[in-house]
């Protein structure tokens, strides 16, 4: 294990519980605040202004092949308390049966906002979490279900299409499925579990599809990445151009890097100043990563240590 200690700059304060990072090519940041239900353009000189209203509990973000923003919004799924100025998840909050997430798209002028999935066949979509676009424009995303106070609903991942028109369960259950990513050829799925601080890795056989024995597919059809322990949690993810699956870490905040080929052949370690380390995307310059930092409403950027971090285009 190494860790690296790079000089840390605060990009923006203020932002209620920043997740979702996407770098854009004239050096702005776009965010979701789980806590304010909204998109927001962070820009180079660290002004903040609303780009959409997205209600509920607005998770990840990315762009798709056609230019507009996807979010993965939660749907409230997970509550929130402030304590001494910072910001806290708690238990999902009580919710109607019919309640739920969804995926939607933003048009980043106009800000308009359209829901595109809330439900995969019979099955309400709970709390999608964390998204990454394929090559052909396909969507892949992350439900981590719903943890209440005396039970547990079990997330799992999906595959759709950007115009609405299909979507499927393609690994299910996960414990608290959370980051997503692909590695740079497209041919692995990574997925970091929150609960049990696991990284998995699946072959990907095609659009919506993973190597497995069974439909859907389970843990049982993937490759343990790593399992750090020592009390790990991981929250989102991404990939950066050398293939390192870059996962931010809650609870001891960090940014841990596992190498392609699984953690006994590399485990990077960045430490962040804030528990609620919760995700990462590299800018257009391939080198500048940014953090969210959660629990303080933080956007920060440092020089990542390797070459070549994958951009969100």
């Amino acid at each position: 294990m190494r860790e690296f200690s790079p000089e840390i700059r605060v990009v923006a304060d203020g932002l209620r519980f920043p997740e979702g990072p996407v770098a854009l090519p004239d050096g702005s940041v776009l965010v979701v605040e789980i806590a304010g239900g909204a998109l927001t353009c962070v820009g180079p000189d660290g002004s903040v202004k609303p780009v959409a209203d997205l209600g509920g509990g607005p998770n990840g973000a990315a762009i798709g092949a056609d230019g507009a923003v996807y979010v993965t919004n939660n749907g409230g799924g997970v509550g929130f308390r402030e304590r001494n100025g910072a910001f806290l998840p708690t238990y999902a909050p009580d919710r109607p049966p019919d309640a739920g997430g969804s995926l939607q798209r933003v048009e980043l002028d106009s800000g308009a906002v359209e829901t595109l999935y809330d439900a995969c066949g019979e099955h309400r979509l709970l709390a999608p979490n964390d998204l990454v676009v394929a090559a052909d424009g396909s969507i892949w995303f992350t439900d981590l279900g719903l943890v209440r106070r005396r039970s547990i609903e079990r997330g799992g991942v999906y595959w759709c299409r950007p115009d609405g028109s299909e979507i499927r369960e393609v690994i299910f259950p996960l414990d608290q499925p959370n980051g997503i990513g692909l590695s740079p050829d497209g041919r692995r799925l990574y997925v970091a579990e929150t609960n049990t601080g696991r990284l998995w890795a699946w072959d990907v056989a095609g659009p919506g599809e993973v190597a497995a024995r069974r439909r859907p597919a389970t843990a049982a059809d993937a490759t343990l990445l790593a399992d750090p322990g020592r009390l790990t949690r991981f929250d989102s993810l991404a990939v950066d151009g050398e293939g390192w699956v870059c996962v931010a870490r809650i609870g001891a905040g960090a940014v841990l890097a596992v190498a392609p080929t699984g953690e006994d052949d590399g485990l990077d370690v960045v430490p962040m100043p804030d528990p609620y380390t919760t995700n990462i995307c590299f800018g257009p310059d391939r080198r500048t990563a940014y953090v969210t930092l959660s629990s303080t409403g933080r956007l920060v950027s440092f020089e990542w240590h390797r070459p070549g971090g994958v951009t969100a285009f």
